[in-house]
């Protein structure tokens, strides 16, 4: 395998062949980059003879892909990409062509500046080294730094999406990085977006290597490849897509109970004749609406033990924070589900309409709109929008937190609160609207 850094990242204040001749002095034999045309093609041909490299990658014109009128534009810019590509031809292969959107660009080189909190151990952040390498990342164009008093206040920063990732220097750093191990920097990113975590390691690492390499020339020195780079996963350790698939599992079947057969209830009554029963009976609309509801309650509550029991000791996800709060949120969770599937059953006559409203109202927009397939960071922002009409958006967030990360009062107590206005809202829609259909004056 051949690492091939991108020299539109690194040492990007210098010339383009300085930069070539910095990779190489690092032990690099490749490296790729993103245009062609802002650069002096014969000059890195030279360059790659005599540092005798090889181009890995490089973009073709940044022109839409997905827009009929400039098709034409699209394959001139291709066909030069071809022939650039060809001049750059290494001994063993031909450059690889990486096909961009117009704003591909901004998105690879993170467009923004993203957060990022600095943590210097007591007297780490005062000495001069770890002062210099705060203010390299300073002066980057892909951060705007935060410099924060404790790990914890990091730490919490990282949670609630304040920032983007943790450099963290020990106090010893500056003596650690005179001795022949050197000195470890604790970088930490948030993945839940997955790719622009990839995109904020590789820019501090990337940081960290130019800070490296402008120590070494400072002193006279050789430079050689200096990252040995180490992961460790906050939550989910094991990396097995189970521990977090199945506990949004819990939210679809107490979806399926709650919402679903509930729905099929007061349907079913009329489709039978048998509410015309009812009607003649000395039962409240209350009354009606607590018989249904409460049997459900406990089907519901009884489907969700049986999948905590299945999560736990059959895919053996481990369940970090409290069981009881588990089943006081899923408790409040289920109220919702059950106030939809009444509201729906005291509007629809037809077992088949109430289905199907529950289906798409509930069941498609808990399995596709709740973050356990797809993650909601990523998703457009009006999606991103829709979501939040959805009472599986904030349960999903509920059970994942607590099966993987333990009580984030942060996390918990905000979503448990969206769930009970929700259970608010549609148990008394579903009261007014039973209490109408039943004779129309308060019972």
């Amino acid at each position: 395998m051949n690492f091939s850094p991108c020299l539109d990242i690194f040492f990007s204040k210098s010339p383009f062949t300085e930069r070539m001749r910095r990779i190489a002095e690092l032990g690099f034999d490749h490296f790729e980059f993103w245009s062609w045309w802002d650069k002096d093609v014969p000059s890195i041909l030279r360059s790659l003879s005599e540092l005798k490299m090889q181009t890995a990658a490089l973009c073709t014109r940044f022109v839409s892909l997905t827009d009929a009128a400039k098709r034409e534009e699209y394959l001139r810019g291709l066909e030069e990409t071809v022939q650039v590509a060809q001049q750059l031809a290494g001994v063993d292969r031909q450059p690889a062509l990486l096909v961009h959107e117009e704003r591909a660009r901004g998105e690879l080189a993170l467009g923004q500046r993203e957060e990022v909190a600095l943590i210097g151990d007591q007297a780490g952040a005062t000495l001069q080294d770890s002062a210099d390498f705060f203010a390299s990342l300073r002066g980057s164009h892909y951060f705007a730094p935060r410099v924060m008093g404790s790990m914890a206040e990091a730490e919490q920063a990282l949670r609630e999406g304040e920032v983007k990732g943790i450099v963290r220097l020990q106090a010893d750093f500056s003596r650690r990085m005179r001795q022949p191990d050197g000195a470890p920097v604790q970088v930490i990113v948030d993945g839940v977006d997955a790719n622009t975590a990839r995109l904020v390691l590789g820019y501090i690492q990337g940081a960290w290597g130019s800070w490296l390499a402008a120590q070494a020339r400072a002193q006279g020195q050789a430079f050689a490849t200096p990252v040995d780079l180490e992961s460790r996963v906050w939550f989910n350790s094991e990396l097995r897509s189970r521990n977090y698939l199945v506990p949004g599992l819990v939210a679809i079947i107490m979806t399926l109970i709650g919402a679903l057969l509930t729905a099929l209830v007061m349907a079913r009554e009329w489709e039978r004749g048998t509410m015309e029963a009812l009607l003649v009976t000395p039962v409240a609309a209350g009354e009606i609406m607590v018989g249904k509801l409460v049997p459900y309650f406990v089907l519901g509550i009884g489907g969700m033990l049986l999948s905590v029991a299945m999560a736990r000791w059959l895919f053996g996800v481990p369940l970090v924070g409290s069981f009881w709060l588990l089943f006081a949120t899923s408790s409040v969770f289920l109220l919702v589900a059950l106030g939809m599937g009444l509201l729906i059953s005291s509007v629809a006559k037809s077992q088949y309409v109430a289905g199907q409203v529950a289906l798409i109202t509930t069941f498609l927009p808990a399995f596709l709109l709740s973050g356990m397939i797809f993650e909601i960071g990523n998703m457009p922002a009006v999606v991103r929008a829709i979501t939040y009409l959805f009472a599986a958006r904030y349960f999903v967030s509920i059970v994942t937190t607590l099966f993987l990360a333990g009580d984030i009062w942060s996390v918990v107590a905000p979503n448990t609160l969206a769930l009970a206005l929700m259970a608010v809202i549609f148990l008394g829609l579903t009261w007014r609207r039973a209490r109408k259909r039943l004779g129309g004056a308060p019972c």
